[in-house]
């Protein structure tokens, strides 16, 4: 297989890692409700994606660290907002 192929499917998978997280996070910051997140699924995610990270600074592999560094983030905020508005919005209160 070519590089310019494999690079065109990680840089693809990297993409979709990364926005698969943002409809998710959108709707719970302007809902202020992440009552449909599940905390158990999104820690094992969280969990996940730190273990890609390590595996990517591990190996060498910077694609792969970034991409998920990335997906971590984004899924660390919903997980955050998961927390945070668990009651509701705080500003309303």
């Amino acid at each position: 297989m070519s590089d310019l192929i494999a690079n065109t499917v990680g840089t693809a998978a990297a993409l979709c890692s990364i926005t698969s997280f943002a409809p998710q996070a959108l709707k719970i910051w302007k809902e202020r409700d992440a009552s449909s997140v599940s905390l158990k699924t999104y820690s094992l995610t969280v969990a996940c994606f730190i273990l890609w990270v390590v595996y990517g600074v591990m190996t060498g592999a910077w694609p792969v660290t970034f991409a998920n560094s990335c997906a971590l983030v984004m899924a660390s905020g919903v997980l955050i907002m998961k927390w945070r508005f668990r009651d509701g919005d705080p500003e309303e209160a």
